[in-house]
């Protein structure tokens, strides 16, 4: 194992989180100390915060390119997808029960059409191609009379494949003036922060998702834009806080680090993208050229710039994330661990590769603060530990 580092942990996990942002500590600190009051009361310690609240707001809208009252603030991408799915489905139950996602969604947003499912409602798992794109005309011949919302993501969390979300967008509408019906489109915008445009009018959905701990905002934070006039029934209950769209009082602290967080990444998301496509490019390269039986997933241009998800042949994903971490690398798999065995990718599956495959993927998200010098140890590791595990016969992915 190659061990002469002076460099720390290297951190290729964005896509699991990143690091908050000094700036956004710095923001958030007041409203932990002094400025500690409730945006609901009418004294001046409440008021306070609510002037800290609407600001934080605005600051969300403008990178949205939306109305400041459009913005939701939530507990993060989870609360925003299940919000949506269900708060537009319950809304529009009266008119059709059907709803259009994809087979590589996240799994906030399957597990929520799931449990849709077994309420009565009709859903569609749009297939992917090869690359993992939702292709435009696949959409088309989903809907029908009864479908209501169709739910797909902007950009992947595994492979980092970016939906054509414009094109897609034209086709609800089209298919919904056709058929003189409501049909609502959402998306899950979460790793596309700090990356990609995130201007709703150009994406032309109706709600859009997001989490504050994805771009170096605070964790337990996130974001719903619910475009004017969309029909919506708020998931949590109680005080009608955020025009009765979640109840619960706010979370100063959080949204104003969240509002900074998406502010500072939305200003350099193209400088941080080249920084990013660079060192991803580079990886690429090597790990295809120098690991015999590599394969990269996903579209290789039509991606987020920070993502690398790779397979190898006769290798579960788990003792490769095992190696590189005892080697101070810190990356991920598309693969869950459950009871104790590695379940393959749902999202590689979907591609058509087979579970052995989908078993062996690893995913090095890229960040602002990686350096040629860590993708230097990178590809001095991974090669031979690849190696050296395809040597251990309890390693592999062979099935009995």
């Amino acid at each position: 194992m190659a061990g002469n580092r002076d460099i720390g942990i290297v951190y290729m996990d964005h896509a699991g989180t990143t690091p908050l942002a000094s700036e956004v500590l710095g923001a958030m600190t007041p409203y932990f100390t002094q400025l500690f009051g409730n945006p609901s009361s009418i004294h001046t310690v409440g008021q306070e915060a609510r002037y800290a609240l609407d600001e934080a707001r605005e600051r969300v809208a403008r990178v949205l390119n939306c109305r400041p009252r459009e913005v939701v603030f939530t507990s993060g991408g989870t609360e925003s997808d299940n919000a949506a799915i269900v708060g537009v489905a319950t809304a529009l139950q009266e008119t059709g029960n059907h709803i259009i996602t994809s087979s590589v969604e996240h799994h906030a947003v399957l597990h929520t059409c799931q449990h849709l499912e077994s309420q009565g409602y009709e859903v569609t798992y749009l297939p992917v191609d090869a690359d993992g794109v939702v292709q435009p005309e696949t959409v088309h011949r989903a809907i029908t009379e009864r479908t209501t919302l169709v739910s797909l993501m902007y950009a992947n969390n595994e492979i980092g494949v970016i939906n054509p979300l414009p094109e897609i967008s034209a086709v609800v509408k089209q298919r919904a003036a056709e058929l003189s019906r409501t049909i609502v489109l959402h998306t899950d915008a979460v790793q596309a922060a700090g990356f990609l445009d995130l201007d709703v009018k150009k994406l032309g959905v109706d709600l859009l998702s997001l989490s504050g701990h994805k771009f170096h905002g605070p964790k337990g934070t996130g974001v719903l834009f619910v475009r004017r006039g969309t029909a919506f029934l708020p998931f949590i209950l109680g005080g009608g806080q955020e025009r009765e769209r979640r109840s619960g009082t706010e979370n100063i602290p959080g949204i104003v680090g969240l509002s900074v967080a998406l502010e500072a990444a939305n200003a350099r998301r193209e400088e941080h993208g080249r920084h990013c496509a660079a060192l991803r490019d580079r990886i690429v390269e090597q790990v295809l050229e120098r690991v015999p039986g590599s394969k990269l997933n996903g579209h290789s241009t039509q991606r987020l710039p920070n993502n690398a998800n790779f397979s190898f042949s006769g290798i579960e994903g788990e003792p490769i994330l095992l190696g590189l971490d005892m080697a101070g690398i810190a990356a991920s798999s598309g693969s869950a661990c459950s009871s104790g065995s590695l379940e393959p990718s749902h999202v590689l599956l979907a591609l058509g590769q087979s579970a052995e495959v989908a078993r062996g993927s690893l995913r090095l998200t890229l960040g602002k603060d990686n350096t040629s010098e860590e993708v230097d140890y990178l590809l001095e590791v991974l090669p031979d530990l690849v190696e050296r595990l395809r040597k251990l016969p309890s390693l592999t992915t062979a099935r009995p």
